[in-house]
């Protein structure tokens, strides 16, 4: 394996290939090759970059030795004759280590990033009065160098050396284990011990008939102002227990600074720990496989009160536009609006805490290795069986934002007729299509959406509420996570994606059919009763069903797939909702990420049959759904999961810059960007005005919170 250090002067890149050989040498043969001693003088960098890959890699790419001179300095001529052995690992450091060239033969390149400032007072302890009369001279040749080779863009680790935590690993440590996602390196790595797995320590507490809340615990447990947060609330558990639900609520924070926080944009992986980010070019569930789950201590397992679903593993969400790997063209989602979130978001939290509903017990974690993390929890514990002072969430009052249609109503009137020509031709039996409320906030105007949630959530309770909060300043470095990302994910959604149980037990609930609550007891069991009777309804139904039965048949154990329900009507207070269950067992040795992708995106978000529906809704829809209609919870530890379908979701982008009308940014004053996914399943009987009517029903739930009007 042949990995390249590069960086400017001063960044740290010696002492990073010396530490990380020491690391390996135990374990694995290891050359080291510096720059410095083949540069020929203090003009020399642009002659070593154009001869690095002919000179030194290419030999050594063929397990052969590389023969090369000294330049002695003293004398400014080349010195003696020397040469650099092949070996397991070979690391090549030094400015220019990783250039255009050089990266043909190079398996992995590592950008270290410093500030200015600090590089060069490295660089002048270290080399002393001779570099400082030649530091211009060569900060020009590398300013040089960079502008025509942008390398940090194109380096898979990006290791930033001022954002070392006190308690961290050292920084060849963590770019070690950072080497370890890169599948090139696991042959290789094979042999090298890893570092202990990650512990928590935990306490259980009964709430004893505590009017407590699991928002009252995020809150105090500091959710609402955390880097990372994700609360997932069995929020209608209170008022309609049920058994197919898990009645438990869970809620994890995290931060970059601990990681790790996974981000997927537009193909490309990056998974940032601390002052490490990996770049990965490759699909987000071959990161997923290899990611999830994580390998268990015993004696951390055991620690782990007993019934709780989730053993500390992965929280965030997987967007709509990741379709593109499960079979889908990939038009729309080129779109701007795609780019305001991540595909794929999930991090580990560093503390967090389940309720279970049942049993009125909270069980909190926290990280071994956080010292606060006691006295964190005694605070959050500190809020059970006190006077909570009422929240004013429901009764508070905002100006409600003014919304845009992505579609207006002639335009989507004539989208469902091309659907249901669709139908027509046979491409497809159920076209599951979607428009987009948009608004923007600007001045100071500052969304709250923790707010906006607690609203949606006494108004609209349901079994599967998500709140999301991610506030990520940029790595500093292009191409590697540079954009920070501030953002807010509100949703009440009823729908149950994928259930994966450690035993490997898989279970979806697909949802079609959707009638109101009655204002009396009469009229609510005449609508749950014309619910139960729809002709139309149980099609929609049994054709998504259907779909959800093909995409967990293609990794199930044979003879275990089965329907447990069908059609059943479930009662929540704002709605009943048409509901079917389909089970199966995984089978052994199939990666767990594997049976994800299958049933990725939610069928009862796409139609019937899967693959041409979505062929045609890249060219009927007029853009990216993003983060709506994908799928948002937990990927446990022990391989256990509960994933929710994203709708009735809310998706808020703070410090986004106001476009112009062809599109792009004006660099005026940051704004706040709302967007709100909202359609319905079209049928070949299904009736364009009736159709649009559903919209404009399903995006009042959301609306009425915020106290805005559907834009007619």
């Amino acid at each position: 394996m042949l990995l390249g250090i590069d960086g400017r002067s001063g960044a740290g890149k010696t002492s990073l290939a010396l530490e990380l050989a020491a690391l390996l040498r135990p374990h694995l043969s290891i050359s080291v090759f510096h720059l410095d001693s083949i540069y020929p003088g203090w003009d020399g960098l642009s002659h070593t970059v154009e001869e690095l890959a002919d000179l030194i890699l290419e030999p050594l790419a063929q397990g052969r030795t590389a023969h090369w001179r000294w330049w002695d300095w003293t004398t400014d001529q080349p010195g003696r004759a020397a040469s650099t052995e092949p070996a397991d690992v070979v690391i090549i450091e030094g400015v220019g280590a990783g250039n255009r060239s050089a990266r043909t033969l190079l398996d992995t390149v590592v950008w270290v990033e410093l500030d200015q400032t600090e590089r060069r007072r490295r660089a002048l302890d270290r080399d002393g009065e001779t570099f400082e009369r030649h530091w211009e001279q060569w900060a020009r040749q590398e300013r040089a160098y960079l502008a025509q080779d942008p390398v940090a863009e194109e380096a898979e680790l990006i290791l930033r050396v001022g954002e070392q935590t006190p308690h961290a690993p050292p920084a060849a440590a963590q770019v070690l284990e950072a080497l370890r996602l890169l599948p090139a390196w696991e042959p290789a790595l094979r042999l090298v011990p890893g570092p202990p797995q990650r512990r928590h320590s935990w306490r259980t507490v009964h709430l004893e008939g505590s009017s407590t809340t699991v928002q009252e615990l995020f809150a105090a447990a500091g959710g609402p102002d955390a880097e990372l947060a994700v609360l997932l609330e069995s929020s209608d558990h209170a008022v309609t227990p049920d058994p197919h639900r898990s009645g438990h609520s869970i809620f994890g924070l995290g931060s970059a600074s601990a990681g790790p926080v996974m981000q997927h944009r537009d193909g490309v992986t990056t998974v940032r720990q601390g002052a490490v980010t990996v770049r990965r070019e490759q699909g987000f569930f071959s990161w997923l496989a290899s990611a999830w789950p994580t390998p268990r201590i015993p004696d951390d397992a055991a620690s782990s009160p007993e019934g709780v679903p989730f053993q500390p593993g992965w929280l965030g969400w997987m967007g709509h536009e990741l379709k593109r790997e499960t079979g889908s063209p990939d038009g729309a989602a080129t779109g701007r609006a795609a780019r305001d979130l991540p595909d794929a978001l999930f991090f580990q939290p560093d503390r967090g805490g389940v309720l279970d509903h049942r049993t009125g017990t909270v069980c909190l974690f926290w990280s071994a290795e956080d010292r606060a993390g006691e006295a964190w929890a005694k605070k959050v514990l500190a809020v059970v069986g006190t006077e909570v002072e009422p929240s004013t969430a429901e009764g508070e009052k905002i100006a409600g934002p003014m919304f845009r249609l992505r579609d207006e109503r002639a335009s989507y009137l004539g989208t469902v007729r091309a659907a249901q020509e669709q139908i027509r031709q046979g491409n497809s039996y159920e076209v599951c299509l979607t428009t987009q409320l948009q608004a923007e906030l600007f001045g100071d105007v500052r969304f709250d959406g923790w707010s906006v949630y607690r609203r949606l959530v006494a108004a609209n309770p349901a079994p599967f509420t998500l709140y999301a909060r991610v506030r990520l300043e940029g790595s500093g470095v292009t191409g590697a996570g540079a954009d920070g990302l501030d953002a807010e994910v509100v949703s009440s959604s009823p729908e149950r994606f994928l259930r994966i149980g450690a035993d490997g037990t898989l279970v979806t609930e697909p949802i079609k059919g959707t009638r109101p609550r009655g204002a009396d007891p009469e009229t609510d069991a005449a609508l749950a009763r014309e619910l139960a009777e729809s002709v139309k309804d149980r099609a929609e139904n049994i054709m998504i069903t259907d779909l959800a039965r093909n995409d967990l048949s293609r990794f199930a154990v044979p003879g275990t797939l089965a329907t447990t329900r069908l059609c059943a009507i479930e009662s929540y207070p704002t709605v009943h909702q048409m509901v079917s269950t389909v089970t199966a067992r995984l089978q052994p040795g199939v990666p767990r990420a594997d049976a994800v992708a299958a049933a990725f995106p939610p069928g009862s978000m796409t139609g019937a049959p899967k693959i041409s529906t979505m062929d045609i809704l890249e060219e009927l829809e007029s853009g990216p759904r993003g983060v709506y209609s994908g799928v948002a919870g937990y990927l446990s530890a022990d391989g256990a999961a509960d994933l929710n379908v994203l709708i009735r979701t809310l998706v808020v982008v703070h410090g986004v810059r106001r476009e112009d009308r062809g599109g792009n940014p004006d660099g005026g004053e940051p704004a706040t960007r709302l967007s709100l996914g909202v359609g319905g399943a079209i049928t070949s009987d299904s009736v364009p005005e009736e159709e649009w009517d559903e919209v404009r029903t399903k995006a009042r739930g959301v609306l009425g919170v915020l106290g805005s009007d559907f834009p007619e």
